[in-house]
């Protein structure tokens, strides 16, 4: 990045940049994960480092990056040095310490070592995959960490003293009861993470429950996942975490910066196979394969795949569809200033259905999603899709 970048960005104040970093190496696949990873080795990690220097210099870096986010995959799996060098690779886009910094850990991957090097180059928030603290839940999930596995990583995150820590739960499991989602949510409180994100389960396409599911192995069972959003929400409330979107919950000052910029549709970079990035007006993915990754990277190519031009009608559509996620929800006139040509009228007519349905309000201008609706987040977000796509098919 050129001084005149910088001194220009110091000038005047921007939004947020965030920079994603995909690391796919994960010891096994855990039957939920839809995400592309690949087994670790020594040439596949050289690889990969190789890459992420490669693809760096291929982008124009249009001002400091102000938040890091490092998943996967395990990032966690990367030994000290390899850590060492993705970390001292990022710092040189940052213009200093970012504003937050976060990096996945699986418990099983915690060393003393580890959390030393992340300590070391900056990384200021941990966020650790414990899904469940059932044996029989982690097992049934393809998991390879033990509770013993848990609690000692937990202790040396917290001996380390990162300024943040996440735990990740799921609910809705295959046979789990509500006692032992409701046992789970109290021995994560009694642990005082900093921030908790609760995931309902998904059934993704090429996973191994996506085939139990096809095969009535598990079932869904709509009626018992309301039931666990109810108790979740309550009991997290009431233990002092507040909700800021549907699945995340924080103390003061502990919500994840990284993915509040990305909700509110600000631009990110991502770096890696099968890495998004939004920026320059165009949103793609890098190839989700690490060797054809690296070819495309030595000839110049990244974001091959999904891409998107940018329109304000499109960033207005996604602002809705992940803002309304968001507790705080969408200020609409900022967006109507930004994209006038929107299909508004479309828009507001499905706004005003889903206040009378009990699932909205709209209170000086900003639109936010009920209680009920937020337990529905997800088919909100797609009448907020059609109310943009059917507006803009001409009729016959």
């Amino acid at each position: 990045m050129s001084d005149t970048v910088l001194a220009q960005a110091k000038a005047t104040p921007a939004e947020p940049l965030g920079l994603y970093v995909h690391v796919p190496f994960c010891a096994s696949t855990c039957d939920f994960c839809a995400f592309y990873q690949v087994k670790p080795t020594a040439d596949g990690v050289a690889t990969f480092l190789t890459g992420i220097e490669k693809e760096a210099d291929l982008i124009v870096w249009p001002r400091p990056v102000s938040t890091i986010f490092w998943g996967g995959g395990t990032p966690g799996l990367l030994s000290p040095n390899a850590l060492d060098r993705l970390g001292q690779l990022v710092q040189r886009y940052c213009d200093g310490a970012p504003e937050e910094w976060t990096v996945e850990m699986a418990p099983a991957s915690v060393t003393e070592a580890r959390l030393q090097v992340l300590k070391d180059i900056g990384v200021t928030r941990i966020s650790m995959g414990v899904q469940s603290f059932q044996p029989a839940l982690l097992d049934a999930l393809g998991r390879q960490h033990t509770l013993e596995q848990i609690h000692r990583a937990y202790d040396r995150v917290r001996h380390a003293e990162f300024s943040s820590v996440n735990l990740d739960l799921m609910f809705a499991l295959p046979g789990q009861t509500e006692a032992e989602w409701v046992a789970d949510m109290a021995e994560a409180v009694a642990l005082a993470p900093d921030h908790l994100s609760t995931y309902c389960l998904t059934f993704e396409e090429d996973t191994a429950l996506w085939v139990k599911l096809s095969q009535g192995r598990v079932k869904l069972d709509p009626e018992h996942e309301a039931q666990l959003y109810e108790h979740t929400w309550a009991r997290l409330a009431a233990a002092g975490y507040a909700q800021y979107e549907v699945a995340n919950f924080s103390r003061p000052g502990h919500a994840c910066r990284h993915n509040l910029n990305t909700w509110r549709m600000h631009e990110w970079v991502g770096l890696g196979p099968s890495a998004a990035s939004q920026h320059a007006g165009w949103r793609g993915a890098n190839v989700a394969d690490l060797g054809m990754w690296l070819t495309r990277l030595e000839t110049g190519e990244r974001l091959t795949e999904d891409r998107l031009v940018l329109t304000p009608a499109q960033l207005a559509e996604d602002a809705l569809i992940f803002g309304l996620r968001m507790n705080q929800g969408v200020e609409l006139a900022a967006w109507r200033e930004r994209a006038p040509t929107a299909p508004w009228a479309e828009v507001d007519r499905r706004i005003q259905h889903l206040i009378e349905d009990g699932m909205a309000l709209l209170e000086g201008g900003r639109l936010r999603l009920s209680d009920r609706g937020r337990m529905l987040a997800d088919a909100v977000g797609l009448e907020m899709m059609e109310a943009f796509h059917e507006a803009s098919v001409p009729s016959s």
